[in-house]
């Protein structure tokens, strides 16, 4: 009786015949939101925590014509000591320069993946099940919507280049 009820839940897998130019496929691709996958550049520079810092920052960058496509800043202790942001801009120089003028004490940067997708239930969920399942850890991510319906998440992982290939063949 065991065995009986195992074999009605057992789905039949088609297979090509001979004479088909197609191999059909054991396993479907994920379904769910669509999304693009490519790589970036990211600044991160750490400030002497202050009242208007992030003002500064923007007016500084601005000042520049630098335009800010994502970003965080934030500082770790209500006791004002230092302030981190992180910023995806469109001029990475010309944003090094204008955060040094303003007293960055470190500016680095780094690669990113930044994937643009659209804004629906499970999107984070299928990205990062991807990078996950490819055995990918992920540093930090953060995102935000940008008009409801398209979403732009930032992630660090341990292997950027084999993520950037996993999504773009997803």
């Amino acid at each position: 009786m065991a065995i009986a009820a195992k074999k009605k839940n057992v789905k039949k897998i088609k297979t090509a015949s001979k004479s088909s130019a197609r191999p059909v496929p054991l396993v479907e691709k994920t379904a769910g939101p669509r999304f693009t996958a490519k790589t970036e550049k990211e600044i991160t520079a750490t400030f002497e925590d202050s009242i208007g810092l992030t003002a500064k920052i923007a007016a500084a960058l601005a000042a520049e014509n630098v335009n800010i496509l994502a970003g965080t800043g934030y500082s770790a202790s209500g006791a004002r000591r230092k302030a981190t942001f992180t910023l995806i801009v469109d001029d990475l120089a010309k944003a090094e320069k204008a955060l040094d003028r303003i007293g960055a004490d470190d500016i680095q940067d780094s690669s990113v993946i930044l994937v643009e997708t659209e804004n629906k239930v499970g999107a984070l969920e299928r990205i990062s099940r991807l990078i996950s399942n490819a055995g990918i850890n992920i540093y930090y991510f953060y995102s935000t919507t940008t008009s409801g319906k398209t979403a732009s998440c930032v992630f660090k992982t341990a292997d950027d280049k084999k993520a950037i290939k996993v999504l773009q063949n997803a």
